[in-house]
């Protein structure tokens, strides 16, 4: 340990990690105050109504598939604190063609991820075993899984060496040109594509894989949940535990000069590592400053909102009983999509993400009013107006959708980055999810939450475990803080703790 502080904390950042760490820091005893840049707290957990008055939309994230299953909000007991719903079906992959057409998951017939996945792999007919035996061994190991891809450092020993391989094995397959091998037909290898497309990437590629392996295996597992009353619910439960345990939050009180923060002893950023460089300054050494501009930022979302006076009219029925639904066809068409806008394009038929939380949570909204969040990926600070390519590609799988639409929004890549300045030309995971970036984030360091100026910390997704709303580089953050700066052991987080 390198001090004994017995000051104040401050946090600069008031979403999910940003109060995970104020959270475990106020538990421990340690006087903390965050400070909030906008008007409301939140970062990518805001529920507003920004499409229509009286109409709830999630400005940022909408599903947590992370939320039941990870660390932090497991030690929270987050499903004690607020209500989700949980569908049995966690998310779709619609194909083309007329419903009901095919009994095998080719075309016409959507790819469903139920939880079970005895269930799922039935629905896909030819190539269902080979589906079940690429995720069983993974829900067999599901908390090695999880602790080996969401820990603090890839630099570490693995707690479950076997999950660890399995784990490698899977992404290696899925990131390589091997990744049609155990595959002879287009919804299975649709399906998982479409998970590893939320990382925003090239496919194959070994990262966009670990993203889709890990949050695929979820989807199996807890789940994909739908938060009740919005996202901004998780907000909320953390923001009261903050202010129960001493905590206190300042919004619209932007933090530009670490000199503002003259009197806290320790701070913790949940910004990007290229904002948190620019409010430090000199203050780091010029080698890390160094290492800091080196660290990139990957291609952007634009978004787009609907309010429709019903439900989507999807061509498979089935799709209506997913929250989530991943709109970029067959495995091909969707690694096409994500190569075009690698290349600073934006493709015709683009890869659409989808979520539809009305059918679970219908009291968020008045009757009769379907709210449909959406956003696809462009390059980096677009100001493209696909709003006209979105609707064609929902109604390419849902013939009338467009008739059904009483409002909608767009939110472009460069809009989101002056919303929020953690989103760098429209990337909402502060950094781009790419292999280095995975073992390095945001440098290469057994703590990498912790910086080489005493009582200054990363706590955003800029460090790992990176993006998700999970807390999880917030909750890093506060116990390597606690351990080195105050000398005090992590706190119980649950609800009985004192």
């Amino acid at each position: 340990m390198n001090g004994r502080a017995s000051g104040p904390a401050a946090v600069i950042g008031a979403g999910p990690n940003g109060l995970a760490a104020a959270v475990t820091l106020a538990r421990a005893g340690v006087p903390v105050t965050v400070f909030e840049a906008a008007e409301t707290i939140g970062g990518g957990t805001r529920t507003t109504e920004h499409v229509m008055p009286g109409v709830l939309h999630d400005v940022c994230s909408a599903i947590h598939p992370m939320a039941l299953a990870t660390g932090f909000f497991r030690e929270f007991e987050l499903t004690k604190r607020m209500r989700f719903t949980v569908p049995d079906a966690s998310y779709a992959n619609p194909l083309d063609g007329v419903a009901g057409g095919a009994t095998d998951g080719g075309a016409g017939r959507a790819a469903i991820a139920y939880r079970g996945l005895e269930r799922t792999a039935h629905e896909l007919g030819r190539d269902g075993g080979a589906y079940a035996a690429f995720y069983r061994p993974l829900l067999r190991h599901l908390d090695g899984v999880v602790d080996f891809a969401l820990g603090p450092t890839m630099l570490r020993l693995p707690s479950d060496l076997v999950a660890a391989m399995v784990m490698g094995t899977r992404t290696f397959e899925q990131g390589s040109l091997l990744w049609n091998r155990r595959f002879r037909e287009h919804a299975a290898p649709a399906l998982i594509s479409g998970v590893a497309a939320h990382s925003i990437g090239r496919m194959p590629n070994l990262a966009t894989s670990g993203v889709g392996v890990m949050l695929g295996t979820l989807g199996h597992a807890s789940g994909w949940p739908v938060p009740i009353g919005g996202s901004r619910a998780i907000t909320d439960v953390l923001a009261a535990d903050l202010v129960a345990h001493g905590g206190a939050i300042e919004t619209d009180h932007p933090i530009d000069d670490v000199r503002q923060l003259d009197g806290f002893d320790v701070k913790l950023f949940d910004t990007s590592a290229r904002g948190m460089a620019a409010i430090v300054g000199e203050q780091f050494p010029a080698r890390y400053r160094r290492a800091l501009a080196r660290f990139v930022y990957g291609d952007g979302a634009t978004k787009v909102d609907f309010v429709l006076d019903g439900p989507i009219p999807w061509s498979d029925d089935r799709v209506a009983e997913t929250p989530t639904v991943h709109l970029g066809g067959s495995r091909a068409e969707g690694a096409a999509a994500e190569l075009e806008v690698s290349r600073g394009r934006h493709p015709e038929r683009p890869y659409v993400l989808l979520a539809q939380p009305t059918a679970f949570d219908p009291d968020r909204n008045p009757a009769g009013v379907h709210a449909v969040w959406s956003y696809t990926h462009v390059p980096s600070g677009s100001d493209v107006d696909v709003q006209d390519r979105v609707i064609a590609q929902i109604e390419r799988f849902a013939p009338g959708f467009r008739d059904r639409i009483v409002a909608v929004r767009q939110t472009t890549a460069a809009e989101f980055s002056r919303y929020n300045r953690n989103y760098h030309g429209g990337d909402f995971s502060a950094g781009a999810v790419n292999l280095r970036q995975l073992a390095i984030r945001p440098t290469l360091s057994v703590d990498p939450h912790r910086t080489p100026s005493p009582g200054i910390y990363l706590a955003s997704s800029s460090a790992s475990p990176g993006p998700g709303v999970h807390g999880l580089p917030g909750w890093f953050a506060a116990r390597s803080a606690l351990r080195h700066e105050y000398g005090l052991p992590a706190p119980s987080l649950g609800l009985g703790a004192v």
